[in-house]
């Protein structure tokens, strides 16, 4: 058997993190087995439909390296992949669930609905739907098409039994039927629903394994019924529990409650992300960065845990930066690229005297941060003449030392024939020992007047860098804030 498997967002807007994981499990199970991961795109309802979208979550999966199989854009055996335009499949599946009993007309308007619920919560009974239209005459069900009343169709369950399946992350999983609620599957427009349109999809296609969160297990026994009913073989189910943010809370705009792109605007790498990812929910016992190759071999979906797994913004954070601090120095020159740019340090056609600078700033850097947005702050000084924060002047320019080692140090910098790291570090380490400071006493002033703030790219290499002119320059504003 050819493992067979999708993911199937709306384009409603940026992937949620939430999402991501599940494709990227998907993905996993079926690179694993040498199967088929399918991109399937459930716009069935125009109220949550963005045209640009539809870019947006093929931007993103491929962002996190998630190609797929069969999709938009690579096609595959079961064109079309937008369920917008699979409406006459839906349509064909309707009528012949209609003609099977699984179906039924409920011409409920929303105002009788609502009174249904009150008055079966005013009960303390479940807001199940009673069935009145799966009980009308066929005098009542002619006059409401007579009067042109809009309907929906809904999905007579079972009255006995149960409907049961091994959930490969949960367990055994049992429903009694009498419990299952008669669900709406079809609009008032003729537009199928969620569990109508992703198990006639499923069946069609020839989905062997469905990988999806938690919540959407309650709508599996509805799916059973259906894909029985027209013939299709039942796929594997594993539902993986939701993402939650720190502590449990919900997850949070800034930590990826909005979407992938949140952490793409962010400044984490898509490496980082591929293995954070992998490990909310799963995991190897003695590792925590796992590449993209040992995760295929690795992975197993069956050890998803069942308990909710939690973003930690922290751990995040960290193994983004053991990913940076892995890159090829070249590599990362142009990562920071872009971001640079955005920063407004270089052009967004970048000159070959800025792709030098960048090149010569990168191992500066890479040490430094977790994070490539991170990088502009600590180098805007070497590529601009920052303004001095005044809070950093405060804390660096204040005290009495500080004229007198500006001073001395534009006096001795002047002199200076040999402009290189090691000559510069020897002229103010001597002006250091000269005036008995400790390290940073002496030199948090000159990251005050290079950076324009008390941290930045290490000293004596961002001094080089700018040149001994600017360095002077610098040196002499500082001196008059001192002044």
């Amino acid at each position: 058997m050819t493992v067979r498997v999708r993911i199937a967002p709306a384009p409603s807007g940026s992937i949620h993190v939430g999402t991501a994981r599940t494709a990227l499990y998907n993905w996993l199970f079926a690179r694993q087995s040498g199967g088929v991961f399918m991109l399937r795109v459930e716009d069935t309802d125009p109220s949550r439909v963005v045209e640009e979208h539809y870019k947006t979550i093929q931007d993103d999966l491929l962002w996190l390296g998630l190609e797929w199989d069969e999709g938009p854009g690579v096609g595959g055996p079961y064109e079309p992949y937008l369920q917008s335009e699979r409406l006459d499949i839906y349509k064909d599946a309707t009528d012949k669930l209609v003609e099977l009993g699984v179906l039924y007309r409920c011409y409920c308007t929303p105002e009788e609905l609502a009174a249904k619920r009150k008055a079966a919560m005013e009960a303390k009974k479940p807001p199940r739907y009673d069935r009145r239209c799966l009980q009308l005459s066929d005098r009542e069900e002619s006059q409401f098409e007579s009067e042109g009343r809009p309907f929906v169709m809904r999905i007579r369950t079972p009255d006995e039994g149960t409907t049961s399946f091994t959930d490969m992350v949960t367990g055994e999983v049992s429903f009694d039927n009498q419990e299952l609620d008669d669900v709406v599957v079809v609009r008032s427009d003729g537009r199928p629903l969620y569990r109508l349109a992703a198990s006639v999809d499923d069946g069609i296609m020839r989905i062997t394994h469905v990988i999806r969160g938690l919540d959407l297990q309650s709508s599996t026994p509805h799916q059973i019924i259906m894909l029985e009913a027209l013939g299709y073989e039942v796929p594997l189910y594993a539902h993986i529990p939701l993402v939650s943010g720190p502590g449990g809370r919900p997850l949070s705009k800034r930590f990826g409650g909005e979407s992938v792109q949140t952490f793409r605007e962010l400044g984490y790498l898509p490496e980082t992300m591929m293995n954070y990812l992998a490990l909310l929910g799963w995991g190897l016992a003695d590792q925590t960065i796992i590449g993209r190759d040992e995760l295929i071999q690795k992975f197993e979906i069956s050890n998803v845990h069942a308990s909710p797994a939690n973003l930690d913004p922290d751990r995040l954070d960290w193994m983004n930066g053991e990913y940076i601090r892995g890159l090829d120095e070249l590599d990362l020159a142009e990562r920071l690229m872009p971001w640079l740019a955005k920063a407004g340090l270089v052009s967004e056609t970048e000159s070959d005297e800025q792709k030098k600078l960048v090149k010569a700033i990168t191992p500066l850097v890479q040490t430094r941060i977790d994070r490539l947005d991170k990088a502009a702050d600590q180098v805007r000084g070497i590529f601009t003449d920052p303004d001095i924060d005044p809070m950093a002047a405060e804390r660096g320019l204040k005290d009495e030392y500080v004229a007198e080692l500006l001073d001395k140090t534009a006096q001795k910098i002047g002199s200076l024939e040999d402009w290189s790291r090691d000559s510069i570090e020897a002229a103010l380490r001597d002006i250091q020992t000269e005036m008995g400071l400790k390290p940073r006493k002496a030199f948090v002033p000159f990251y005050v007047a290079v950076h324009g703030s008390t941290v930045g790219a290490p000293i004596f290499e961002s001094i080089e860098l700018i040149g001994k002119e600017k360095f002077l320059q610098r040196l002499e504003k500082a001196r008059a804030l001192v002044s």
